[in-house]
């Protein structure tokens, strides 16, 4: 938001998903829809600051103003490895396409995305999915 934190980013796929888990609708206000790189693949500049949201993951912010920046899966398995960056992040955030949404039987039921296709998940199909959410995720 203040500009104080810039970051480039290589090989970003066109397909986003959204979650509507509590924790992600807590920190964007709404659903995190976002990108997943790798996080070699992503370079930061400027003050970012970092805080463990579970036991599991991590997120990013701006030092300065606070702006969300990346979650990220801190244990190892499936997801280690990649940051999940928010699109609202990138200075043009044209061309993604949205092909999943998880977290669906959490999503407020004012909440509806235009378009067909998608592919969604609720919370017990990502665990049973993403191991690393199993015994103590912030829903339980």
């Amino acid at each position: 938001m203040c500009g104080a934190v810039r970051f480039t980013a290589t090989e970003v796929p066109v397909n986003v998903g959204a979650c509507h888990c509590e924790m992600c609708r807590r920190w964007t206000g709404s659903a995190l829809i976002g990108v997943t790189v790798r996080t070699e693949n992503v370079i930061w500049e400027g003050p970012v600051s970092v805080i463990a949201s579970s036991e599991w993951a991590e997120r990013g912010f701006c030092g300065r103003c606070g702006s969300g920046l990346y979650f990220r899966v801190t244990q190892e398995g499936q997801w280690f490895g990649n940051t999940e960056l928010p699109i609202g992040v990138f200075d043009d955030a044209d061309g993604f396409v949205m092909t999943n949404e998880i977290y669906i039987d959490h999503k407020p039921d004012s909440f509806a995305y235009a378009g067909e296709g998608r592919r969604l998940m609720t919370r017990q199909e990502c665990v049973e999915q993403f191991g690393v959410l199993e015994g103590g995720g912030p829903e339980d």
